[in-house]
This record gives structure tokens, C-alpha cells and sequence, in this order.
């Protein structure tokens, strides 16, 4: 079950409804975007950092707030990020879904 805490982190789902295992990529990208430093601690504990770096480097950088994806590399030190630009990235989804 994820914490309270972590409900104005994720505004947009229905809180309830939110599985960690499940939903793990969405959970790490907007507690990286938006949580403080006692979401990321969670998200370490709960995850593992090596589960974190690999759902960072595997995300496209467009989705990431730069400023808190410059500060949780540092941290991490992750080094090499995916670059997509967002229209390369909603092309490839939208590809994705017609196959």
C-alpha cells in the first residue's frame, strides 16, 4: 500500500485504485517530479536504488521536471539518460498502439 503522502504526488489517478508493484513507473516518475526528500526515501527503500536508476534511464528525459532530474542523478549518480524528444516519444506510442 502506498502511503498517504503520496496522494497529491498523484492528483490525477484515483488514489485507491493506485498498485505499487503495478504502477511502480508512474509512482517514480511523479515522486520524482513532485515529492520531497521523504517520497524518494521511500521510493529507495521500497523500490531499491537500482530499481530507480533503471526506471530513470529507461524514461525518456521529457518527462522529468529538469530541475529534480538534475538533483536525483546527482544522488543516484546516473550519468547517460534516454533522450527523446516528446513528439519522437508520442509518435512511438501512438505506433505502438496501432500494431
Amino acid at each position: 500500500m502506498l502511503p498517504k503522502s503520496f496522494k497529491p504526488l498523484l492528483w490525477s489517478y484515483k488514489f485507491t485504485l493506485i498498485n505499487p508493484k503495478r504502477d511502480k513507473k508512474r509512482i517514480i516518475i511523479n515522486t520524482i517530479n513532485y515529492g520531497r526528500w521523504e517520497h524518494w526515501q521511500w521510493l529507495i527503500k521500497n523500490y531499491g536504488e537500482k530499481e530507480v536508476k533503471k526506471i530513470i534511464k529507461e524514461t525518456p528525459q521529457t518527462e522529468f521536471r529538469p530541475q529534480s532530474l538534475k538533483l536525483i542523478c546527482l544522488l543516484l549518480k546516473i550519468k547517460k539518460l534516454k533522450y527523446a524528444s516528446r513528439s519522437d516519444y508520442i509518435k512511438s506510442k501512438n505506433r505502438q498502439c496501432k500494431s
